[in-house]
């Protein structure tokens, strides 16, 4: 009975017209799915709404969080009574828009203190500046130069919904007609939030072009020994479609991390494209196309989808992390190695028989025969050759000598700083940073964290007057808080200082306050939330102070049945970073269980573990180059360790068959080794090149988070050739000293 691979073969020579049609449909409905894509950015990219962390902020949002938009207004003088007019009548339209809440600013508190109409002369607007509260003067007024407008928005409003107000504020202030010398310029999270995603949707085209040209160059230098050498980049630019369709039928969002897949994605293409179309030249060189079909698609077909789903398993670990993103990240990087495999199988051989595909004259690069007068890449063949002899005799010193830098690099990983810091993974001069960098110095910072307080009856005396001491207690003791609000600090204000003693006296105060001012600080009457305001400070540092916050609840010892829950943006990249600590170890864990597991099932034998050695020496490299480049761990840089897996197992086990191939044949090990490195060898180096080519293209991004993340995966790639060529045949000689003879490889079978 013919396996798969043999049937397929026997198809695309018999049936060629009938394959293509198929694979043209599916390609078609790929095509189909690209309409369907949507680009994500904010909290859902970093936290599961499933989880109860994710609920609880969930409810927040959509209860009582409201984002606020800012328009910073920029004069010579921004007290003059005709730049006064234009705020007032560009808030006045402002307020009629749609998801609008409210709009505040300096005219307001010159109605207010004018009996409700705006002062005519700069004088008048002077005068009630000057008897204002000063601090309520600092954030609205910082300068004469600059006054600020606060737009609140309603609670819950989706970010289609808030980029749909921006339009429309940007189309407002286009045609307000501003007197001359006035700026505005919008900014805050929803401003921050809209600019990031145009900016990653076109540097998504721009790292996916310039990965593709980067590419081009490769096999136009590196595959020159084979004809029509630009094949594997079209069969990539296939896949690479194909997971842009299947990425919008499922659903999956392209998010910060999700664009660094794309680049990731066309270097391990090449690989898979440059394998089979070389193995099908040398076959070609040896026979007819249709036996090359026959021997390539046999032989290889299946080599090559272990390895591609040793990648996949690597990706697949990704599943698990609890950051959505870095989970999307591998989702999209497992479907495209699977619909480049596919691609590059199919497209192959329907290609060499369209094209009545002929070797280039000449012998194979890798022809023991070929002589002295040898091009460069054979005379590489043959080095790779002899050097894998040599260290297949001489295993030991080799594996002692790369274990210990691998122990070293372990133990440096272990200092390597996590970073969650939204704000430092976009490019620094990004117009909507250097606004909310200006509001910060002019206004202070704006961050907050939300303490959501559960109760049978939040408005009991004693669960208020626990509140009101919560925030006086985390205020008195913790200098990174400079405020504190609640539904207890708003009644002690409507009641003349003083909380109320009676439940009857509480229900008094909370009719007297209105419910547009309840409704940030109270929902029925078994919730309530304390707003703590904080100093700007870095995100490792606002960790330390939601832990603080935690530990200091139980200490203030709750009534009894009142429950107390931190939520937040804060919080949540507080978590993000526990998440990334914890996760990148046990996506690096369950990436070599899978793989390993894998391996087992596939070949039965303890040798099974021999790619996965090498691996994890690499795994150990990555975390000494991290921590000497500098570089903090993101939840991108988090999936190094699994994604190298994935990558690095493909180069291993291409290895491991070959040879096993060459000693089903019948030779001496030594020579297997040293005929499997040097068949392979060169494909496997232009491919490895050729992916850090297209990885590299990850390091022209403006994105810190995706340029450092290429960084250290092109170094990656790097290692994982060195971890094939160099240490992949010590690792099989210590196999074969003690386990003897292999049995016949998976790929075997098929005769040439």
């Amino acid at each position: 009975m013919k396996n798969p691979y043999e049937w397929l073969a026997d198809a695309i020579n018999n049936h060629t017209w009938t394959v293509a049609g198929v694979a043209i449909a599916i390609f078609i409905v790929a095509c189909v799915g690209l309409s369907m894509v949507t680009m994500e950015t904010g909290d859902d990219t970093y936290l599961d709404k499933t989880t109860p962390r994710g609920v609880l902020l969930d409810h927040y949002s959509e209860t009582y969080g409201s984002d606020s938009i800012m328009l910073i207004y920029e004069a010579d003088s921004v007290r003059s009574p005709e730049v006064i007019r234009y705020i007032d009548n560009l808030q006045t339209d402002l307020r009629n828009e749609r998801y609008v809440d409210s709009v505040s600013g300096v005219v307001d508190l010159l109605k207010q203190g004018n009996g409700g109409t705006l002062p005519s002369s700069k004088a008048e607007i002077d005068g009630i500046i000057s008897q204002a509260p000063p601090e309520m003067v600092e954030k609205m007024l910082p300068s004469d130069m600059m006054t600020i407008s606060v737009i609140a928005l309603e609670p819950g409003v989706s970010q289609d919904a808030q980029t749909q107000v921006l339009d429309n504020m940007a189309t407002a202030i286009r045609i307000s007609e501003p007197p001359p010398g006035v700026t505005v310029t919008v900014s805050g999270e929803p401003a921050f939030a809209k600019e990031m995603k145009e900016e990653m949707g076109s540097q998504m085209g721009t790292l996916i072009l310039v990965a593709m040209l980067l590419m081009v160059l490769a096999v136009t230098l590196l595959f020159a020994n084979v004809r029509y050498r630009i094949l594997p980049v079209g069969i990539v630019a296939v896949g690479l479609i194909m997971t842009f369709g299947f990425m919008g039928l499922f659903g999956i969002a392209i998010s910060m991390t999700v664009i660094a897949a794309f680049p990731v994605l066309i270097g391990i293409g090449i690989d898979y494209a440059i394998q089979f179309h070389a193995r099908f030249d040398e076959e070609s060189r040896r026979g007819t196309i249709p036996e090359a079909i026959r021997a390539t698609v046999g032989n290889l077909g299946p080599s090559v989808l272990i390895a591609m789903s040793a990648t996949a398993l690597g990706f697949i670990a990704m599943f698990f992390a609890p950051v959505p993103m870095i989970a999307d990240f591998g989702m999209v990087c497992t479907i495209g190695v699977v619909c480049c495999y596919v691609a590059a199988l199919i497209i192959v051989p329907v290609f060499a028989i369209v094209t009545r595909y002929r070797a280039k004259t000449g012998a194979a690069p890798s022809d023991p025969a070929q002589k002295s007068g040898s091009s460069i890449l054979e005379r590489y063949d043959r080095l790779l050759g002899r050097l894998a002899y040599t260290i297949a005799k001489y295993p030991v010193p080799v594996i002692l000598l790369f274990a210990v830098v691998a122990a070293g690099g372990f133990y440096l990983d272990q200092s390597v700083p996590i970073s969650a810091d939204e704000k430092t993974f976009v490019p620094d001069d990004m117009p909507a940073l250097r606004d909310m960098e200006k509001l910060t110095r002019v206004m202070g910072s704006t961050s907050t964290i939300p303490v959501v307080v559960l109760a049978d009856d939040v408005l009991s005396p004693d669960t208020l007057a626990w509140i009101d001491r919560f925030g006086v207690y985390e205020q008195e003791h913790n200098d990174k808080i400079t405020g504190v609000t609640s539904i207890a600090t708003l009644i002690r204000e409507n009641n003349d200082g003083v909380l109320p003693s009676t439940e009857s006296e509480v229900n008094e105060v909370i009719a007297r306050i209105p419910d547009s001012t309840l409704k940030s600080y109270l929902d029925g009457n078994m919730e309530a939330v304390v707003q703590f305001s904080t100093v700007d400070m870095e995100m490792s540092v606002a960790r330390d102070l939601v832990g603080r916050i935690q530990g200091d609840v139980a200490w203030n010892n709750p009534p009894a049945g009142v429950r107390v829950k931190i939520t937040g943006s804060m919080e949540m990249f507080s978590a993000v970073m526990d998440d990334i600590s914890e996760s990148r170890l046990y996506m690096t864990a369950l990436g070599f269980a899978f793989i390993l597991g894998f391996l087992i099932l596939v070949y039965r034998k303890f040798g099974a573990i021999s790619p996965v050695i090498p691996i994890v020496f690499i795994v150990g490299w990555n975390g000494a180059i991290m921590y000497l480049l500098g570089l903090d761990y993101t939840p991108l840089t988090a999936v190094l360790g699994s994604m190298t897996i994935g990558v690095a197992s493909e180069y291993t086990i291409l290895i491991m068959e070959r040879c096993e191939e060459e000693l089903a044949r019948g030779m001496e090990f030594l020579d297997a080794i040293q005929t499997a490195v040097q068949k392979i060898g060169t494909a496997i180096t232009v491919s490895g090149l050729t992916t850090v080519f297209g990885f590299s293209a990850l390091t022209l991004s403006n994105f810190n988070i995706i340029s450092n993340f290429g960084i250290v995966t092109v170094i990656s790639v790097g290692f994982s050739l060195v971890g094939a060529i160099v240490i992949m045949p010590a690792v099989l000689a210590l196999m074969h000293r003690y386990t003897g003879h292999s049995r016949v490889p998976a790929a075997a079978g098929v005769p040439e």
